[in-house]
């Protein structure tokens, strides 16, 4: 593969229908679905969670393509671009979305961003403003609050953070058939998973199947889930409030009042801190609402874009390169 240049996957699996699987050199293969739209119109490059891929966004991106161009790459350890000694934490990650918007989508863009994605997404505004035009937070990982953990994610958290427990759950999760394993992270995730429409269930098994051959995958996601930890926590989560401090373009939050991940505290936290964003609660909703509430999702997206995000979708237009 030359870098820079894109080649169409003839294999399919990861894009949805109506999407493009495609690949780009960006210090490795990286895996991107191009989901179309028009072509002058304003770009939205999708960033997933941990453990995601671009199949996280198969519910909401086809509603949003009528007037948006929208790009979901696969971060690194994640989907179908394999880590290949490239880091999986926020940083190495962050670099990555920033080549990628710089050589696929063509800067500025708006930055949709939800959990690690949306960490992510804040930390290349932060780093890089010319390139982020606005951003749409989906549940991001914030800096903690004071509060009562969800038991089984705080016991998740700290299985992967003891080495001798790591390995025994890492060992775990590989046994585990790929419907399985989605349907326990969808459990997690969502208030209710039901809500996911079956044909997005089966893509993201599809991608967890494929994902089965490739070597070294639980690891690479224990060190995403450590850096994310360490991001948000003490004393890295200080530094992290003043990066989010430090973002100046327009912002949509947007948080499911049911998220057992990150608790709406977080978000109701990070909204008064930060006065100029708009924000969204969607009750009864869990981490994914691109997933679980794709119609309300885009709904608001849209109408965010057209009012307080004006400005950003005017400058995110005409700029994609990839395809």
């Amino acid at each position: 593969m030359t870098a820079g240049q894109d080649t169409e996957s003839a294999d399919e699996t990861g894009a949805p229908p109506g999407g493009t699987s495609r690949w780009r050199d960006l210090n490795g293969p990286v895996h991107y679905v191009d989901f179309g739209g028009p072509a002058a119109g304003p770009v939205i490059v999708c960033v997933h969670g941990l453990g995601g891929s671009a199949a996280n966004w198969l519910a909401v991106a086809p509603l949003l393509t009528g007037t948006y161009r929208v790009l979901a790459p696969d971060l690194a350890g994640h989907g179908l671009t394999q880590s290949q000694g490239r880091g999986t934490d926020v940083a190495s990650n962050r670099v990555l979305l920033h080549r990628f918007v710089q050589s696929v989508a063509g800067p500025p863009v708006i930055l949709m961003g939800n959990s690690m994605g949306g960490m992510i997404s804040l930390l290349e505004a932060s780093a890089a403003p010319a390139a982020v035009a606005g951003l749409v937070l989906l549940d991001p990982a914030l800096p903690f609050v004071p509060g009562r953990p969800d038991p089984a994610v705080a016991g998740l958290f700290a299985a992967y953070l003891t080495p001798g427990l790591s390995r025994v759950v890492i060992a775990r999760r590989r046994r585990l058939p790929p419907a399985e394993m989605v349907a326990s992270i969808l459990r997690l995730c969502c208030a209710d998973p039901a809500r996911v429409p079956p044909e997005v269930v089966a893509r993201h098994v599809a991608v967890a199947a494929q994902r089965a051959a490739f070597t070294g995958v639980e690891h690479d996601f224990a060190a995403s889930m450590r850096s994310v930890i360490r991001t948000v926590g003490y004393p890295l989560g200080r530094a992290y409030r003043q990066r989010i401090r430090s973002v100046t373009c327009p912002v949509l939050l947007i948080h499911g009042t049911e998220d057992r991940l990150v608790p709406v505290a977080a978000a109701r936290a990070a909204a008064r801190a930060n006065p100029s964003w708009s924000v969204r609660e969607f009750a009864g909703v869990g981490h994914v609402p691109q997933l679980e509430a794709a119609q309300r999702t885009a709904g608001v997206v849209t109408e965010w874009l057209h009012s307080a995000g004006r400005g950003a979708a005017r400058a995110a237009s005409g700029q994609a390169t990839g395809g």
